[in-house]
C-alpha cells in the first residue's frame, strides 16, 4: 500500500497538470488565452489538435504541475512525506523537475490529440487506454533523460491512473463537469 501511496504522490503534479485545462476553461478567466495551440490551423486537412486545445489550457496546465512540485518540496521536511517520496526534493531541481514532468504531461495529451483527428476522431470520443493515460506516457517520456525511474513505477502509475482517471471521470460526469464519462 505505502508503495501505491508512493507511485501517486509522486505522479500528483502530473494528475493536477491533466485536471487543470478543463476546470481553467469553465472558471473563464483569461479568455484572451482561451486561443487554440494549433491556431486553428489544418493538416492533411484535418485540425491538428482542434480548437479545445487552448494556450490557456498549456500555460496554466504547466503552472499548476510547477506549483504542485514546489508544495511536494516544501512538504518535503516532514519524515511521513519523505517515508513516501520516491525523490528527495532537496536533492533535485524542483523546477526542472516541475518543467519536465507537467511538461510531458501536456505533451502526452497534445501528441494523443493530434493522433485523434488523424484517426477521425471528435474531441471526447472514446480512445482507450490512451484517454486515460496520455499523460503518464508524455511525463515518462519527458523525465526519462532527467530520473532514473523504475519501469515497474511506471506501470504501477500506469495502471493506477487508466483506472482513478475512469472513476473521477465518471463522477465529474456524474457532477456536470465532464460531458464524457470515460
Amino acid at each position: 500500500m505505502l508503495f501505491i501511496l508512493s507511485c501517486l504522490y509522486f505522479f500528483l503534479p502530473a494528475y493536477f497538470t491533466n485536471m487543470t485545462p478543463p476546470l481553467i476553461a469553465r472558471i473563464k478567466i483569461f479568455d484572451f488565452l482561451g486561443k487554440p495551440v494549433d491556431f486553428n490551423k489544418k493538416f492533411l486537412s484535418k485540425p491538428i489538435l482542434g480548437s479545445h486545445k487552448t494556450w490557456r489550457g498549456v500555460i496554466f496546465a504547466m503552472l499548476m504541475g510547477i506549483l504542485t512540485v514546489m508544495l511536494q518540496a516544501e512538504l518535503f521536511q516532514f519524515s511521513f512525506i519523505q517515508k513516501i517520496s520516491f525523490l528527495n526534493y532537496q536533492q533535485i531541481n524542483i523546477f526542472l523537475f516541475g518543467f519536465l514532468i507537467s511538461g510531458g504531461a501536456v505533451f502526452g495529451d497534445l501528441f494523443f490529440a493530434f493522433i485523434k483527428r488523424r484517426l477521425q476522431l471528435k474531441p471526447g470520443a472514446k480512445f482507450l487506454p490512451f484517454d486515460q493515460t496520455n499523460y503518464v506516457l508524455g511525463a515518462a517520456l519527458f523525465l526519462t533523460c532527467f530520473l532514473k525511474i523504475d519501469i515497474f513505477i511506471w506501470v504501477t502509475i500506469f495502471i493506477l491512473t487508466f483506472f482513478l482517471h475512469i472513476i473521477f471521470n465518471r463522477i465529474g460526469f456524474l457532477l456536470g463537469l465532464h460531458k464524457a464519462k470515460w
